[in-house]
């Protein structure tokens, strides 16, 4: 079996958001973001020049071509990792970029905000992470800001696993759909895993319009990973980030 493919699976079954991280870590201690690159020789991408996440910010004017979303109702398992809420996505939902398909395999959330867009931290952000069929990973981003509730998390989150380790099956499949916004316009940076290993080599595709939810809705996330779970912004070094 290839390996990309074996990284694949590992994706969908890791402890962590989307790594296949080997190692303990987590978000505070000495286990925190400033030592997983000492934590296990696996996270060496860890101190790399081309990490995640990042502030969006000194935009070049590229013309990106649209994103081709084909997105089903497959979200079918929710699970708590311990390090985030992910939704396991079954096998027929993808985007096309570059002219290759990238499925879907699952979405998870992030708060405060990972990433950052022109200096400014969001409550929550979600991560929707697609591979092609060599591994190479592409993750589209949706910031959330504080607001009305958002329809689209009511029924995950009605079924959200309150302890680590503990998932469940979703009562009726959820669609991914309805956590982007309509504006499908979006921002394009080269970067990593956020999650140890910290895996170089991922196409960073930023939705340029927030989405809303409730106090309520964000405060029932965090209170059950009980710390922040978003890395430190990192350093863009000399990418570019285009729109």
């Amino acid at each position: 079996m290839k390996k990309s493919i074996v990284f694949v699976c590992v994706l969908m079954a890791s402890g962590s958001a989307y790594s296949g991280a080997k190692s303990h870590w987590g978000y505070s201690g000495h286990e925190g973001p400033e030592s997983w690159a000492k934590l296990s020789a696996d996270n060496f991408a860890c101190s790399g020049k081309n990490q995640s996440p990042i502030n969006l910010t000194g935009f070049v004017e590229s013309g990106l071509s649209p994103i081709e979303f084909d997105y089903k109702q497959g979200g079918n398992e929710i699970l708590n990792n311990g390090h985030t809420v992910q939704v396991n996505y079954e096998a027929g939902s993808s985007i096309k970029v570059d002219g290759q398909t990238f499925n879907l395999l699952q979405f998870h959330f992030h708060a405060p905000s990972e990433n950052h867009i022109d200096g400014k931290s969001y409550p929550m952000e979600a991560h929707l992470v697609h591979a092609d069929k060599d591994g190479n990973l592409a993750v589209v981003a949706v910031m959330f800001d504080k607001g009305e509730a958002n329809k689209g998390l009511q029924q995950a989150w009605a079924e959200m696993p309150g302890h680590t380790g503990d998932k469940n099956q979703l009562s009726k499949a959820v669609s991914v759909d309805d956590i982007l916004p309509e504006n499908r316009d979006f921002y394009r940076f080269n970067g990593s895993l956020t999650t140890p290993p910290c895996s170089e080599g991922v196409r960073w595709l930023v939705m340029k319009e927030a989405m809303s939810a409730s106090g309520q809705q964000i405060d029932a996330f965090a209170n059950i990973l009980q710390e922040p779970n978003n890395r430190p912004i990192q350093a863009v070094n000399a990418r570019v980030i285009l729109k």
